[in-house]
């Protein structure tokens, strides 16, 4: 899905730190589904947890 990649993380991460629900993030963009919303979060987790790591080296 084309479209879908345009759909960046710190977009999924703006819309849910304003109170969007998962549900309407997706009825706003119904090319995402569920565990693209979550692929995004985990990516995101994971690249703040590897950033933490390396500035307390």
């Amino acid at each position: 899905m084309p479209y879908q990649d345009r759909i960046t993380i710190y977009d999924v991460l703006g819309w849910l730190a304003t109170g969007m629900s998962e549900a309407e993030i997706i009825a706003d963009y119904p090319e995402l589904e569920q565990a693209d919303i979550r692929a995004r979060l985990a990516f995101a987790a994971e690249r703040e947890h590897g950033s933490r790591l390396l500035r307390a080296a």
